[in-house]
C-alpha cells in the first residue's frame, strides 16, 4: 500500500503494488451522497427516501455489469452510508422509503457474476457486511424511532427482496407481474446470503411448510398469495402505488419520537492517516507486525473533560468523542476485515485517563432517553461492537499501566477472546508506582448487548449468576488491580513485568502458528452462548452454511449452479447427501 495522507475522498477501491503488479484491491468505505452512483437520498419533512437506481457500469472491481438493480459491495458502501447519514444528520426524519428508480424492477439482488468471479473470502465478507448493513437498518426502526418502509415497486428477487425484509413494512405493487422471491438454491445452489430464511420465518413467522415452497420456487410468489403468506404486508395498484406508500410512510412517523426541530450532526470525512504499517485516525492508531500476523489496536481517551451537558456535546458535532471514536473504530475494524485478510490477530491497547472515559459514558448514559443525538452514539457503539464480536480475527487484550479500560471501553477486552493484565511497573518505567487497573461501571450489564441478547460479562459467565450479581452488586466503581481482576474472573491472565513480555509473546505466535480456518470456527462457537437469536442465526448458524456451500462443488465448481447460471447449460450436481 503506497504511503498516503486520506481525509475521506479516496475512490472505493485502489489497486496499486510494486513494479506494476496488481494488488487485491484496496477498498475505502468513505463516500457521500453527493457521490453516490447508485442512490438518490431524498428527505421530505418527516420522510426520507432512498432510490436504488444501479449504474450498470459502477462495479466496485471490473468484469460484471450491474443490471436489474443487483448491487455489489459498491452499492452497499452507499446504503450503509446513507443509514448512518439519516440516524445522524437528518433526527427529523422518522420514515425511511426504500423503493428503485427504475421500471418494473425493485432489486434483483447480489450480482452474480460478481459472487461467481469472486474469491470465497470476498463473498464471506460482502455477505457479512450487507448483513450487518441491514441488521442496522432494523436497529433503526427498533431503537431510534426511524422506520424503515420497503416500495416495492417491480420484480423483487433474492439480495432485493432481503433488503426489503429488513424494513419493518413491505408494500408491493400489484400488477399481476411483480413478485418477491429468493431463487438462490433453486437456480444458483446456494443459500439466499443475508438473512432471507431466518427473516422469513422468525421475522415475518412465515409458516415453515410453506417458506419450504417459496424458497425452492425460482418465480417466487405475487399478489393476493404474498400477503397471505406473509411475505409483504400490503399491495397497491400502480395507479395508486406512490400514493398508498405515501400514506402508509406518514403513518408510520406518526408513531415516532424523534425529534422535528433537532439540528442534525454532519458527519465530516475521517481524518485518517496510511502508512506501509500504520494506520492512524485522531482517538485511534493501528500499527502492523505483519512477520506475527498482527496488528496492535490502541484506543485513546481524550485530554479534554467530558462537556457539561448534550447540547454542548452537540454543538462539538462528529469531534464529540464517543461519536468520533466510534466512527474510526467502525472504519478501521471494516478496514482490516476487507483489505487485511491475512492479519489474523488483532491486539487491542487503551490509553487514558478512566475518570475521564467514564464522564464521557456518564454523560451519554443519563440522556440517552431523552436526547436523541445521546441515544445515536450508545446504539451506534454498540452495532460496532456487535461488529467485532462477529468478526473472524483472533483478539486479543492488553491492560497495561496507563490503560483506561473501564465500562465502554472495557466491553472491548471482553470482545476479545483472551485478557492479559500486567501486574506490575509500566515496562519503560520500573520505578514507579503507576499500576494496571480495570473499573466495571453500569454500561458493563446490558447496554451494549451482543447479538445473542446477552451483555458480554453475562456471555463470559453464561451459567454463572450469582457471580455476575455479586460483579453488579457490589464491584461497580471498584478500582480492581491486576491480582481482584484475575481473582474475579475478569481477565484471563496476570503475569508480572518478569513474565510479561514472553506470556504474550507466545499468545501471539502460538494462534499465527494455528490454522486460520479452526480458529475462525473455535471462536465464533465460544463468542456466543445462550439463547439463540434472529442475529445469531444470520451470523452463526446461516452464515456457517453459506460458508461451506459457497466452495463446494455443487455451487462454485466448473459444472456447479452458480458458475453456470445465465449460460444456457444445467448445473451438474453430486447427488450425495454429506
Amino acid at each position: 500500500m503506497a504511503v498516503a495522507t486520506d481525509v475521506g475522498h479516496e475512490p472505493l477501491v485502489s489497486a496499486t503494488g510494486a513494479a506494476g503488479a496488481v494488488a487485491a484491491p484496496e477498498v475505502s468505505f468513505d463516500t457521500h451522497p453527493d457521490r453516490y452512483r447508485h442512490w438518490r437520498l431524498r428527505v421530505d419533512g418527516a420522510v426520507a427516501w432512498l432510490i436504488l437506481d444501479v449504474a450498470e457500469d459502477g462495479g466496485l472491481v471490473p468484469g460484471y455489469e450491474l443490471k436489474l438493480n443487483s448491487y455489489d459491495l459498491g452499492v452497499d458502501i452507499e446504503l450503509y452510508d446513507a443509514t448512518q447519514r439519516l440516524r445522524f444528520e437528518y433526527p427529523a426524519v422518522k420514515t425511511v422509503v426504500v423503493t428503485s428508480g427504475k421500471e418494473k424492477v425493485f432489486c434483483a439482488g447480489a450480482n452474480i457474476r460478481m459472487l461467481a468471479a469472486s474469491p470465497h473470502g470476498w463473498k464471506v465478507n460482502f455477505c457479512k457486511f450487507t448483513n450487518e448493513t441491514r441488521n442496522g437498518m432494523e436497529d433503526a426502526t427498533a431503537n431510534s424511532g426511524q422506520t424503515y418502509l420497503a416500495a416495492v415497486n417491480g420484480a423483487c428477487a433474492g439480495g432485493g427482496y432481503e433488503l426489503a425484509l429488513a424494513c419493518d413494512h413491505i408494500v408491493l405493487v400489484d400488477d399481476n407481474s411483480s413478485a418477491v422471491s429468493l431463487p438462490e438454491v433453486p437456480l444458483l445452489g446456494v443459500l439466499p446470503g443475508t438473512g432471507g430464511l431466518t427473516r422469513v420465518v422468525d421475522k415475518r413467522r412465515v409458516r415453515k411448510d410453506l417458506a419450504d415452497i417459496f424458497a425452492t420456487r425460482s418465480d417466487g410468489v405475487r399478489g393476493k398469495t404474498a400477503v397471505q403468506w406473509a411475505l409483504v404486508d400490503e399491495l397497491a395498484p400502480p395507479r395508486r402505488f406512490e400514493e398508498v406508500v405515501r400514506e402508509r410512510a406518514t403513518e408510520l412517523a406518526g408513531r415516532s419520537n424523534r425529534p422535528s426541530d433537532a439540528d442534525g450532526v454532519e458527519l465530516l470525512p475521517l481524518n485518517r492517516r496510511i502508512g506501509p504499517n500504520l494506520i492512524t485516525y485522531d482517538f485511534v492508531t493501528a500499527e502492523f507486525d505483519r512477520a506475527n500476523s498482527a496488528v496492535t489496536i490502541t484506543v485513546h481517551a481524550p485530554v479534554d473533560r467530558a462537556p457539561a451537558h448534550m447540547d454542548a456535546a452537540a454543538e462539538q458535532g462528529a469531534a464529540f468523542w464517543p461519536l468520533a471514536l466510534t466512527r474510526q473504530l467502525d472504519d478501521l475494524i471494516l478496514r482490516l476485515r476487507t483489505n487485511e485478510t491475512t492479519i489474523s490477530t488483532w491486539i487491542f491497547e487503551t490509553r487514558g485517563d478512566l475518570d475521564t472515559v467514564e464522564g464521557y459514558e456518564h454523560l451519554l448514559l443519563v440522556n440517552a432517553e431523552c436526547h436523541w443525538l445521546a441515544n445515536e452514539i450508545v446504539h451506534y457503539y454498540k452495532r460496532t461492537l456487535k461488529r467485532l464480536d462477529v468478526t473472524s480475527r483472533s483478539l486479543i487484550a492488553l491492560l497495561a499501566p496507563g490503560s483506561c479500560y473501564t465500562g465502554m471501553l472495557a466491553e472491548l477486552a471482553w470482545a476479545c477472546d483472551r485478557q492479559y493484565m500486567l501486574d506490575g511497573p509500566p515496562l519503560d518505567d520500573e520505578g514507579s508506582e503507576v499500576r494496571a487497573s480495570l473499573r466495571l461501571t453500569a454500561a458493563n450489564f446490558g447496554v451494549f448487548p451482543m447479538g445473542n441478547g446477552l451483555s458480554r460479562l453475562e456471555s463470559r459467565f453464561y451459567g454463572h449468576v450469582d457471580h455476575l450479581n455479586w460483579l453488579q452488586n457490589k464491584e461497580i466503581g471498584s478500582q480492581l488491580s491486576p491480582a481482584q481482576a484475575a481473582e474475579l474472573g475478569l481477565v484471563t491472565a496476570a503475569p508480572d513485568d518478569i513474565d510479561w513480555e514472553d506470556e504474550i509473546r507466545l499468545a501471539v505466535e502460538g494462534r499465527a502458528a494455528l490454522s486460520p480456518d479452526a480458529c475462525t470456527g473455535m471462536e465464533a462457537n465460544h463468542r456466543f452462548v445462550g439463547p439463540e437469536t434472529l442475529e445469531t442465526k444470520i451470523f452463526g448458524r446461516l452464515s456457517a452454511w453459506q460458508n461451506w456451500i459457497f466452495v463446494r462443488p455443487n455451487a462454485s465448481g466448473p459444472d456447479g449452479a452458480l458458475r453456470r447460471y445465465g449460460t444456457g447449460k444445467k448445473a451438474v450436481f453430486d447427488r450425495k447427501r454429506v
